[in-house]
């Protein structure tokens, strides 16, 4: 059995008790639960029937932000004081609208990507949406990525991991955040040189297959959960969208986001009851036939030996034997594709307005398309 960045191996034997993923930041409305009440607006109450896959982009997000500031060797313990970026991260993703991926923003700057509130997202389009909402979080400093045409360019990841972060009018979060808008660390001069490595979130739209997932690409899945940086994949058809974390035999182990619970509130003194922000029960499982072919994979490299290191364990992917590679890894960008988005930061001006106005925290002034 393997999970995400741990390497848990414990062959065939599967044991619910001890597979608790303390781990994992899965706030209520990103890990195992999901549809909470909308706050604000005049638009839909509950993202009921349509939220899943937002619900998941936020759980392997919130793994990245936990890997950013907590480290990957962080655990959640019940009742167990918690550093000040925890609630942070709790912060970036509660359903209010002033969080930056919260189900109001994620639904809101959908609309850029052609999806009207209450349209279902598949993979890519979450992944996109989260791109371009990252880039207003400030705090986190991240990277992101998203490789499209099943082809990782190199040059390309280490160009946009040594740029300066956009300078863009939404305040950061928290306000003493320790990144300036040029990329660099608070008080350090600033000189004619590269900015230090931003971490990446590397995610990877993919089709495994034309209805179902060819078989040749079941060994090259289950190495991608193996590598430290993994963080997981997402995936799923309409209304059944799921986080899958690892793998156990021929069995993906996944959090299923199709639960109902209200909103989790903030106290007046800004406690945040996150119990049920936590998976507490041991996660579902399905075999790895049944996967729709349609996901992404997701990869988090805090320091560039980091991502040179996944760069070595994808390449050697390439030798198994049997097997096809689920995307390419190349230095330069081939001839024969279109030019990319090389920063992989662009944000039109609609993209700028229209998140400047959506994180004031006034709700009254908020109003969420209806359906």
């Amino acid at each position: 059995m393997w999970h995400l960045d741990f390497g848990l191996h414990t062959g065939k034997t599967f044991q619910p008790l001890d597979f608790v993923f303390w781990d994992i930041p899965l706030f209520s409305k990103c890990g195992h639960w999901h549809n909470k009440v909308l706050r604000g607006g005049t638009g839909p109450t509950s993202d009921t029937g349509w939220g899943c896959m937002l619900r998941c982009g936020q759980m392997i997000f919130a793994q990245a932000l936990v890997c950013r500031h907590l480290g990957r060797d962080w655990r959640w313990t019940q009742q167990k004081r918690q550093p000040d970026s925890y609630f942070s991260v709790l912060n970036a993703f509660i359903d209010r609208k002033d969080s930056y991926y919260s189900i109001h923003q994620i639904a809101q700057m959908g609309v850029g990507e052609g999806k009207s509130i209450g349209q279902w997202y598949g993979p890519n389009t979450v992944a996109q949406v989260l791109k371009k909402l990252a880039v207003f979080d400030t705090w986190s400093a991240l990277a992101v990525h998203i490789a499209m045409d099943n082809t990782v360019v190199m040059e390309e990841i280490r160009r946009l991991c040594r740029s300066s972060l956009p300078c863009v009018g939404a305040a950061a979060f928290p306000a003493d955040s320790e990144w300036h808008c040029n990329g660099f660390p608070a008080g350090t001069e600033v000189t004619n040189r590269l900015a230090p490595w931003r971490p990446l979130v590397l995610l990877i739209p993919l089709r495994l297959g034309l209805t179902d997932i060819n078989e040749a690409y079941v060994e090259t899945l289950k190495r991608c959960f193996m590598m430290p940086q993994s963080l997981g994949v997402i995936g799923g058809k309409p209304n059944s969208a799921h986080y899958f974390i690892g793998y156990v035999g021929e069995e993906l182990i996944y959090l299923d986001p199709h639960t109902t619970q209200p909103a989790v509130e903030p106290t007046d003194s800004c406690f945040i009851p996150d119990e049920s922000f936590h998976c507490q029960h041991p996660p579902c499982r399905m075999s790895i036939a049944e996967l729709d072919p349609s996901i992404a994979v997701g990869f988090f490299c805090k320091t560039e030996d980091d991502f040179n290191d996944w760069c070595q364990q994808v390449k050697k992917l390439s030798l198994l034997g049997g097997a096809l590679p689920m995307f390419e890894l190349v230095e330069q960008q081939p001839s024969h594709l279109a030019c990319p988005d090389v920063l992989n930061l662009s944000l039109d001006s609609s993209d700028v307005e229209r998140l400047e106005r959506f994180f004031d925290s006034e709700d009254e002034d908020f109003e969420i398309l209806s359906l």
